[in-house]
Formats: structure tokens, sequence, C-alpha cells
């Protein structure tokens, strides 16, 4: 059972422990990460039983609806409703790169108690897969959700900043979506039409990693000359 709940968490650790150290000024408190990290990880439950809940009753259950609306929309939508309303106003937040951060963090809880579950049904054999593609993909979602997030926490201007957390919710919706309508119709050769979307997904999310970490070196110098005597 260690062995088990070990690579269960491993992924998502790893990859949150990789984030947060591509943060190139000042880290995020601990404990406000934990505290997202287990708020995504609460929002399994409640989202799996409004999934069963469609699937017993037989609605929404062709390719599309199940990628888009069961699985895309419904667990980005709660995933950035937990974003906004809890970490969007926090005094912790402040900087374009916090965004990713908390995304991460949020995407990644929700995705280890998701892991987790998964791998105590299916056993130990699965689990380097999982890691590579649900786990993985959970993480880039949270990084382009808090890349828009972060922009728009930093725009002065407030039609933008509408616009910009519109684009955090649905940019991950539309890419959730696709991934899992994937494994939907491409039940056999999914890894080869997955491969490469996963690689231009990691591209996407590292380009935004990298954009937001050159934000703050334009922002830092203003902000130190304001205080200079």
């Amino acid at each position: 059972m260690f062995t088990l709940l070990s690579a269960a968490i491993a992924p998502g650790l790893s990859l949150m422990s990789f984030f947060y150290l591509k943060d190139r000024f000042d880290h995020d408190p601990i404990s406000m990460i934990i505290r997202t990290f287990i708020m995504g990880a609460l929002l399994v439950f409640p989202i799996m039983f409004i999934q069963y809940a469609f699937e017993t009753e037989g609605v929404a259950q062709a390719a599309w609806s199940q990628s888009f609306l069961l699985s895309g929309s419904l667990e980005e939508f709660f995933k950035w409703f937990i974003f906004l309303y809890v970490v969007y106003k926090h005094t912790s937040f402040n900087g374009h790169y916090d965004g990713i951060l908390y995304g991460v963090s949020i995407s990644l809880g929700f995705a280890t108690v998701e892991n987790i579950l998964y791998l105590f049904a299916n056993g130990i054999e699965v689990a380097m897969g999982r890691a590579l593609f649900p786990v993985s993909s959970h993480a880039l979602f949270g990084v382009l959700m808090g890349y828009y997030m972060g922009k728009a926490k930093t725009s002065n201007i407030q039609s933008k900043k509408s616009k910009l957390l519109v684009v955090s919710l649905f940019l991950p919706i539309i890419l959730h979506g696709f991934y899992d309508l994937i494994l939907e119709m491409w039940s056999t050769y999914w890894i080869y039409i997955l491969t490469p979307f996963m690689i231009l997904l990691w591209l996407l999310a590292l380009r935004k990693v990298k954009i937001a970490n050159e934000y703050r070196i334009k922002v830092v110098p203003i902000e130190k000359k304001k205080w200079n005597a």
C-alpha cells in the first residue's frame, strides 16, 4: 500500500516542486500553496459525484459532451472558481508568476487525489502513464489558468482584467476537452495523437512560465527605483 500511495503522490509533488523552483524571484508562502493544494484535492469528491449522477442518468454521455462538459468544463470551472474567490484577492497573490503557482497547486491537488483513487482501483502498473499524461496535463492546464489570472491581477485596465479572467477559464476548458476527446475517439491509437498534443502543451506552458518571469524582471527595477533615496 505504501508503494502504491507513493507512486500516486510522487508525480504531483515533483511537478509542484518544479514550478515552485521556476520562480526566479521571491517564493510564495508554502502555507498558501499547501492550502490551495488541499482545496484542489477536495474538489475531486463533489465533481466525481456530479459525473457519476450524469452517467447513472445517461445524460451527456456522447464523446463530445463527456469531454467538454463533464470533464473539461466541470473540472476547470471548479478550479477557476476556487482560484477566483479564494486566491485572487489574497494578499500573497501579488505577482504575475504567483498566478501560475496557485493555478498549478489547485490543479495538482485535484490530480493527486484522482491519481490515488485510480491507482488503488487499477494497480501500480499504470502509474508511469498516469504521471506522464493525466497528472502532467492537469498541471499544464493550471499553468495556463494561472498565467492569465496573474496577468489580470497585474493589469490596471478593468476591461482587460475581465477579458483575461474569461480567457483563464475557457482556454483550460478547451484544451482539457480536446485532451479527453482524443482518449474518447481514438481509444486504440490515442498515444500517437496525445503525445504530440502533450509536447505542444508543455512548450506552451513553459513559454508562459518564461514570460511571467520576464514580466517580473521589468517590474522589479521600477519598484526599487521608487524607493531610492
